[in-house]
């Protein structure tokens, strides 16, 4: 297929014949890097071409190329990148589509191998070939004896445990090629893990040699990587295509060195793009985004790579705009050549805008009036109507204290219960995002009588807290790096502890068995747990600050992290309203953001998190952008250009509702209120401030056991139980049948089966009921008893995929 694709490529973009403009043809053929100097027996160079068409398109043509080098005894090509040979100069030729470029190459010292250092050289060899993973020696147990630290976060045991342990077994200086180390990583020797490095290569000469160098540690003054260039950072390919990546490690005298064979490469689509340990990306058949992730030594960068469809239309239509979300949305659908779906009708924005704003089901009476509603701003009113709800106030209290986790077994009754309290007042106030995020994390006082000291109570440790405020409020998850280094982020043990620093000191003082009293104690030094190394206490990525050592250390760090220049604290809280609307966060998991994770459409989460620090951190503000949004309003049905689009919101996604919304909507319908132990009747599940109050409707469905800093703790996937729950529950069949139950109302009121019918479907699922409907209403009707007949006909609705989902 690639010897294919590269036919393809030539003969369809040659340069063009005098006078012909309609063909596309290559204007320019660019070569990185523009000179080599290759410097040592094992050091290599990448290379990267690309050419430039008339129309703007960039194609990589690395292996597409006719590589030619004029001195063959001075340098050779393996595969597409350029090795020494002998000490000398020389230039390569590189010819495309009619296009030329020659390239200088200097080879010196190629009679040395240079001096190997174990952490610049051999631990990046472990971590590509995957030795110091967790699911290998960089397990907790190790693996058969021998461990290394997870991803080479600690280099000097990895040393010793090489070099020291079994007797210095794994290593034989007599015989470098005979040494355990290179024979079980070639496969030579049995190896539980198979064979990690070929026969023959650089992998393999670089283990033996290092053995043969008599396993140096290394000068401790050698220069060391401070980053990496990648290239390119993002590319538009088409189907059954080919990537070149180019990998640069930077040092810190300045120098610079290809590191491509020596780079980890991971792919979060690889039905998209998949990538190969030498940096070569192929894509499939199937189009979308996704972004390769690049890790060197710590150093974390991301390719992101761009599928059109193939039958994208030649004149992309002229798509309405409400507001700039629309314009980058659709921008983004017209650089994939995806068409979005038209507008969803009224009833189904109705039931939308009802459950994603307030969790509610709209009545029959709301929907009756909105469908006969002729102005042309009844959404945008509804829009503001629903927002100024009690509703409003109860579902995203119950939201916000799944994610800071307002658990009554954690917390106790009176914990809980004035957490919950106090997160709604927040609601009802629609107070500023960052005021109240900066009081949490500052909050001291009895916790019986102040809701969010309780936040330092569910997550009672400096580690814990360290990882539950770097998730809640800025999107980063640092749980790896407590231990090692992130795989995926650049964050570290320096960046894990130096967060910590700022909880290092919280006090909790028992007052009685369930009230405690928390308060910082003032700034205490933070120290490594095994180095003992003292770690200089600062925000992840940001500066040591000012004023640490006077007062409580939490203020400063609050005061980092509502600025509004943080770079991660808006745009997680966007992104979060994002996903409770859209059905996907622009970033999945939602609180997952880094580098290596993009967002689907990085100018629009960009474009969300400064409208929120514009309009001074009002929630409200960004959830009335998104539902005016015509994407927003999009009809979930798909198009023939959409149909498998799941990520760049061409069309609306389905969702179940979630447990609560659920539970309330099931007794909304039937008109029977839940019965909830210890509270009043009428009682709403989006009410509940225990998340711990039996219900075992509740539980089937997913309700979140707030155990976790994030929404993941609930689910809306269904489930076998959740189907036999809804068909077979006597709890809901007594709803339905019961005597002061929306059935025995109608009835009661003598109305026709057609009055019935058009009630029940207005009020389960917002609209009038189908055709299909009315003919199931019309079979039951005239084989049972109007009673049976009514009750089967609310039970088919109640299972009916319209009434689980939101569409």
């Amino acid at each position: 297929m690639a010897t294919f694709f590269a036919t393809f490529v030539v003969a369809s973009i040659q340069t063009a014949a005098p006078g012909e403009d309609t063909s596309e043809h290559v204007i320019k053929l660019t070569v990185h890097p523009a000179e080599i100097q290759i410097g040592g027996a094992n050091r290599q160079q990448q290379l990267l071409v690309t050419a430039t068409t008339n129309s703007g398109r960039l194609i990589d043509a690395t292996r597409q190329s006719q590589i030619s080098i004029s001195e063959a005894h001075v340098a050779a090509l393996n595969g597409t990148a350029v090795h020494g040979l002998f000490e000398g100069e020389t230039k390569l030729t590189i010819r495309f589509a009619g296009r030329e470029v020659l390239v200088p190459v200097v080879v010196r010292d190629f009679e040395k191998y240079p001096p190997i250092h174990f952490t610049n050289d051999i631990i990046p060899l472990f971590s590509k070939l995957g030795c110091n993973s967790g699911g290998c020696h960089g397990k907790q147990s190790g693996q058969n004896g021998f461990k290394l630290s997870v991803f080479g976060f600690d280099p000097q045991a990895d040393f010793e445990a090489l070099t020291r342990e079994g007797r210095s077994r794994r290593v034989f200086p007599g015989d470098p090629a005979g040494s355990l180390l290179v024979l079980k990583s070639t496969g030579k020797a049995a190896h539980g893990g198979g064979r990690r490095a070929e026969v023959g290569s650089a992998d393999e000469l670089l283990l033996s040699q290092w053995v043969r160098q008599g396993m140096p540690w290394g000068n401790d003054n050698a220069p060391k990587v401070t980053g990496i260039e990648v290239e390119p950072n993002e590319r538009v390919l088409a189907m059954r295509a080919d990537q070149q990546v180019l990998v640069t490690a930077v040092f810190s005298d300045a120098t610079r060195r290809d590191v491509t064979s020596a780079t980890a490469y991971t792919s979060n689509s690889e039905v998209v793009a998949e990538v190969d340990a030498t940096g070569r990306i192929r894509t499939g058949k199937v189009p979308g985004e996704a972004a390769i992730t690049v890790n060197y030594m710590g150093h974390v960068a991301s390719v992101r790579v761009i599928l059109p469809r193939t039958n994208s239309p030649k004149n992309y239509p002229d798509v309405p705009v409400r507001n700039r979300i629309d314009e980058l949305v659709w921008s983004k659908l017209q650089k994939l050549g995806i068409v979005p779906s038209e507008l969803c009708d009224d009833a189904a924005f109705l039931r939308r805008v009802s459950i994603d704003a307030i969790g509610t089901l709209p009545s029959a009476e709301e929907v009756t009036t909105f469908l006969d509603d002729d102005r042309p701003d009844k959404r945008d009113r509804v829009i503001e109507a629903v927002l100024n709800r009690d509703e409003y106030t109860d579902y995203w209290s119950q939201r916000w204290a799944d994610v800071l986790l307002v658990d009554r077994e954690t917390l106790g009754d009176r914990g809980a219960y004035e957490f919950h309290r106090w997160l709604r007042q927040q609601m009802i106030d629609n107070r500023p995002y960052d005021q109240w995020t900066r009081e949490i994390l500052t909050a001291t006082g009895n916790s019986a009588k102040y809701g969010p000291v309780n936040f330092f109570r569910a997550v009672r440790t400096k580690e814990a807290l360290t990882r539950a405020v770097s998730q809640a409020f800025l999107g980063i998850r640092m749980d790896c790096a407590q231990c090692h280094h992130h795989p995926f982020e650049k964050w570290g043990q320096h960046d894990f502890y130096g967060m910590s620093g700022f909880f290092n000191g919280i006090q909790l003082k028992k007052l009685n068995a369930n009230r405690e009293l928390i308060y910082h104690a003032g700034f205490r030094q933070t120290t490594m747990p095994l180095t003992k190394e003292v770690v200089p206490t600062k925000p992840p990525g940001g500066k040591i600050p000012d004023g640490l050592e006077t007062g409580d250390p939490r203020v400063v760090l609050a005061k980092w992290v509502t600025r509004p220049d943080n770079p991660y604290f808006a745009r997680l809280a966007v992104n979060r309203i994002w996903k409770n609307y859209m059905g996907r966060g622009l970033v999945e998991p939602v609180d997952d953001i880094r580098s290596t994770n993009p967002a689907t459409n990085e100018p629009l989460l960009t474009y969300l998190a400064e409208q929120l620090v514009t309009n001074d951190f009002d929630l409200k503000s960004i959830m009335r952008q998104i539902m005016r949004s015509r994407v927003y309003q999009l009809s979930s049905v798909p198009n023939a250009t959409n149909f498998n689009d799941a990520q760049n919101f061409s069309h609306h996604i389905e969702k179940r509702l979630p447990a609560n919304v659920l539970l309330d909507a099931i007794c909304d319908v039937t008109g029977v209120p839940e019965q909830f132990a210890g509270l009043p009747h009428g009682t709403r599940a989006i009410e509940l401030w225990d998340n711990r109050l039996p219900s075992y409707f509740l539980d089937t469905f997913g309700r979140s056991e707030r155990k976790n800093p994030c929404e993941c703790g609930a689910s809306t996937e269904p489930t076998m139980a959740q189907t036999l729950h809804m068909m077979n529950a006597p709890e809901i069949d007594a709803k339905i049948g019961s005597p002061s139950g929306r059935v025995a109302a109608l009835l009661a009121r003598n109305r026709s089966n057609n009055q019935i019918v058009s009630n029940l479907t207005l009020t389960a699922l917002g609209r009038l009921p189908s055709e299909k409907e009315r003919r199931i209403a019309t079979r039951l009707f005239s084989q049972d008893s109007k009673r049976q007949a009514t009750e089967d006909f609310l039970w088919t609705l109640l299972n009916s995929y319209d009434f689980l989902f939101v569409r």
